[in-house]
């Protein structure tokens, strides 16, 4: 029997996660960018100044979506490597966190696979308004997506840096999450220089893409002022049925946390919604998982968790737990896919999985607009499908980021529960038979 307060020693990656630098996106300002583009473009749309008015802003819109693009691959690659190494670390610290990293991966895997498959399904039954085709179409390439067979052969690239520089995802984000398994064998001088430098270039990438983000409301602007004058008022219709296909997708995800805690955790469903609802609302109002640490650490109190269980699991949950984001992104990826007429196969579906599961036990809390670009760029790419239209998906984000904290507050602290029934369960059959 291990007690947590013992076998949870502090873990170096904790505080190395609080050494990424803070980078503030005016996100506010992004959305309104996009309001005020696509609307000024469904104006120029009737005017003759359209075409010279466009001219000048396509290159601004093109020059500041490269500037998006060109972070993607090493700030993921920095990001896998210091994420997966803390929970490689994590794992280090007793049975206890064995079995928490055991279920998420298991909730992980199923939420990427809830993205794949629910996805499709809402879109066949709500489909978009007749009028969005294309609205999103125009703003990028598909790419091709292989068989099976060289779907299999390209899970390991011969030559990483060909696969860096033609942003073949997949195979990138298993080498990196092996690269990170094999860094946190080495010896701790070798280990933590290593991880020095993938955490300095993690900084160095944020930096960037924070002062790219930080011109968002005129790039976003630029990019919408050609999608308004083309797709007129259908533009407005399209992102607001986005929005609801993501957030319904990530509902489902928000079920199975309540699920989570009823049929492993042992805790009734009125009982468990009545103790996170304070925790939700904090959830609601901060669109913070870390801001929202205290509200679940009381909700934890009052589901009479263990005081050990609930302060180990929830604060390391917040750093390496996003239930959330596999089926969202890729919800966001299949979206963007059903626009532009891209035929998404089993095996783009699988590919969208695979990439969005490594990257979300990778990744660590970030701001939500980097970790959208970060998160569902990679997915895009491994899926064929074009990853322009995410320059004017982020300025919605806000929104579907409510639930995607919300989702992530209710599976933190239902997997507090899963984990302390189970450490119950592992003591009593553990304990001498009393009679």
């Amino acid at each position: 029997m291990d007690t947590l307060d013992e076998a949870a020693p502090p873990l170096p990656e904790r505080r190395a996660e609080r050494q990424l630098v803070t980078v503030r996106i005016p996100a506010g300002w992004t959305l309104a960018g996009l309001v005020a583009g696509l609307a000024l473009g469904l104006v120029l749309a009737r005017t003759t100044v359209a075409e010279p008015v466009l001219a000048v802003a396509g290159p601004v819109g093109t020059l500041w979506l490269r500037a998006l693009q060109v972070t993607i691959v090493p700030l993921v690659a920095a990001l896998l490597v210091i994420g997966i190494a803390q929970m490689a670390q994590a794992a280090r610290a007793g049975d206890a966190a064995r079995r928490m990293l055991s279920w998420v991966v298991v909730v992980l895997l199923l939420s990427g696979i809830v993205g794949a498959l629910v996805t499709p399904f809402l879109l066949g039954l709500f489909p978009p308004p007749a009028s969005a085709a294309g609205v999103l179409s125009a703003e990028g390439q598909a790419q091709e997506v292989p068989g099976i067979a060289a779907f299999v052969e390209s899970l390991i690239a011969p030559n990483i840096v060909a696969a860096a520089a033609e942003t073949a995802m997949l195979p990138l984000t298993l080498f990196f999450a092996a690269f990170a398994l094999a860094l946190v064998r080495l010896p701790a001088d070798q280990r933590d220089l290593l991880l020095g430098v993938f955490r300095a270039l993690a900084n160095t990438m944020l930096l960037i893409i924070g002062a790219v983000l930080w011109v968002a409301p005129v790039g976003v602007f630029a990019l919408a002022l050609g999608v308004g004058a083309a797709s007129g008022g259908a533009a407005f219709a399209t992102l607001g049925h986005y929005i609801l296909i993501v957030v319904a997708t990530g509902t489902v995800v928000l079920i199975g946390g309540y699920l989570l805690a009823w049929l492993v955790g042992g805790i009734g469903l009125a009982r468990f919604a009545r103790a996170i609802l304070p925790a939700q609302a904090v959830a609601l109002s901060t669109q913070s998982s870390l801001a929202s640490l205290p509200a679940m650490l009381d909700s934890a109190r009052r589901l009479n968790l263990r005081e050990e269980t609930a302060e180990f699991v929830l604060p390391l949950a917040v750093a390496i737990f996003r239930a959330t984001s596999p089926a969202m992104n890729v919800a966001v990826a299949v979206y963007v896919a059903h626009l532009a007429g891209v035929q998404l196969t089993p095996v783009a579906l699988a590919a969208g999985v695979a990439v969005a599961f490594v990257i979300a036990v990778g990744s660590v809390s970030l701001p939500g607009t980097i970790s959208f670009v970060i998160s569902i760029g990679p997915i895009c790419i491994a899926m064929g499908v074009p990853i322009a239209p995410l320059a004017l998906l982020v300025a919605v984000e806000m929104v579907p980021d409510i639930l995607r904290t919300i989702g992530n507050v209710t599976a933190d602290t239902a997997l507090a529960a899963a984990v302390d029934r189970n450490k119950a369960h592992a003591v009593a059959t553990l304990a001498p038979d009393a009679h």
